[in-house]
């Protein structure tokens, strides 16, 4: 494919993004649902592998530092910033129980995962999700292509029907930032 295709196929994908009704009601469900955990003093937990997992770091970041405006920061983080922690886990049990046993760690009822996975089939994202059902933990999942078992798993799904794991990313980017931005708004409309 041209430059110009791909930038087409990008533009394309977001503007059947913003014509999805359902999709954008689960966004705005995605808002209230963090903003909530946030005010209460629970804590947003992400996670993904490889570009999901710098896109779960990325969307931490913007919740816990800030985003476009000084407010407190907010408790979010990503649950494989610590490496020792990760590679420890996978070598004494298997990769598919790095999220899930810093999950169990982090994670409190009332806290809120926020799992990302391009397939949605990532062994060590689901299981995270599924230990977060378990555990009274709120789940919003982001997800492309099938959706995988993941998608079915979330109390809110952001699922991007697409096959193409980079424009995927690029939609699970921009929804992202609008879910901050909106959180963000939240906590400095309410400060007074």
């Amino acid at each position: 494919m041209s430059i110009e295709e791909r930038i087409e196929e990008s533009i394309g994908l977001k503007k059947r993004v913003l014509a999805d009704v359902a999709l954008l009601e689960e966004v705005q469900k995605a808002i209230d649902l963090m903003t909530e955990v946030l005010k209460r003093g629970n804590k947003v937990l992400l996670c993904g592998n490889g570009g999901s997992a710098a896109d779960a770091q990325h969307l931490a970041c913007e919740l816990s530092g800030r985003f476009y405006q000084e407010r407190q920061a907010l408790n979010a983080e990503a649950l494989q910033m610590n490496t020792a922690f990760l590679t420890a886990v996978a070598n004494d049990y298997d990769f598919s129980h790095v999220f899930t046993r810093a999950l169990q760690a982090k994670g409190t009822k009332g806290d809120l995962l926020w799992a990302i996975s391009t397939s949605g089939n990532s062994p060590n994202v689901v299981k995270a999700a599924e230990y977060a059902k378990s555990a009274d933990i709120h789940l919003i999942t982001m997800t492309g292509k099938s959706g995988g078992v993941l998608a079915k798993l979330g109390d809110i799904s952001l699922h991007i029907d697409h096959k193409d794991t980079a424009r995927i990313q690029e939609v699970h980017m921009l929804l992202g930032h609008i879910i901050c931005e909106k959180i963000e708004d939240a906590f400095i409309n309410k400060r007074d």
